[in-house]
């Protein structure tokens, strides 16, 4: 099966993106410029109240950005331009007037961790363990952190960032505030999913709209900071420390 971004609208205003990649959804540049613009343009719509951001397939959520892409990369504008792609979904979520609810039905890694992060009420199953592995191949958790870290704290982030290797389970990061419940099954998970969607799609479109804004308040300037951020690892992942460890996990 084929990479695709969809979206589906129902009659009360929900509408349900979906993102795929066969490669446990690691999401290369055009993927993530793809996901960016179809929840800009959905959010954009009056009829859209709610948008629920979900993954297709049972096991992975998202695995982060395109190791194959990342290999290729031989200059610093191409590793800016790479690294951008989660800071413009991220963005696009923030800056949506609609209320995004995330649906993550297995395990987040780096850059699915900050998809997790970007939404405003997120609800996962037991198998959604999270971790951010990117000190593993001599970067960091740069583009993704202030939405990391906007939800589950410093200390928090900061545990997760330096014990690179390790997965933390879905009920610890529901502890520390990543997830807002965790389901035994993806079966309860989507019900629990439709649920809340279809609750907040009745409630007063405009009381939404203004609480969206209000959730955010403080992060106006990410429009720039997560570009910066990005501009860092684009600059580290050509260093030969880097390269030496991303030519290891490709053997």
């Amino acid at each position: 099966m084929e990479a695709y971004v969809t979206a589906e609208h129902s009659a009360e205003g929900i509408a349900t993106i979906t993102f795929f990649h066969p490669a446990q959804n690691s999401m290369p540049s055009a993927l993530l410029q793809r996901l960016a613009a179809t929840i800009s343009e959905v959010g954009e719509e009056e009829r859209t109240k709610v948008i629920v951001l979900k993954s297709g397939g049972e096991r992975t959520f998202c695995a982060g950005a395109s190791f194959e892409e990342l290999a290729s990369i031989e200059t610093e504008e191409q590793g800016l331009t790479f690294f951008s792609g989660f800071a413009n979904v991220i963005n696009a979520c923030r800056q949506s007037s609609a209320v995004v609810i995330g649906c993550v039905q297995g395990k987040a890694v780096g850059g699915g961790v900050g998809l997790a992060a970007a939404t405003d009420y997120c609800l996962a199953t037991q198998h959604a363990a999270v971790r951010l592995s990117e000190l593993l191949i001599g970067i960091g958790p740069f583009v993704i952190g202030p939405a990391i870290e906007r939800k589950i704290g410093v200390a928090a982030f900061s545990q997760m960032t330096l014990n690179a290797p390790t997965f933390y389970s879905a009920i610890w990061a529901k502890e520390k505030g990543l997830y807002a419940e965790v389901y035994e099954s993806i079966e309860a998970l989507d019900d629990a999913v439709a649920t809340l969607a279809h609750q907040l799609a009745s409630y007063n479109p405009d009381a939404l709209r203004q609480l969206k804004k209000v959730f955010w308040e403080g992060t106006e300037h990410w429009s720039t900071l997560l570009y910066e951020r990005a501009a860092m690892s684009g600059r580290l992942v050509l260093s030969e420390q880097t390269r030496a460890a991303i030519a290891k996990f490709k053997v």
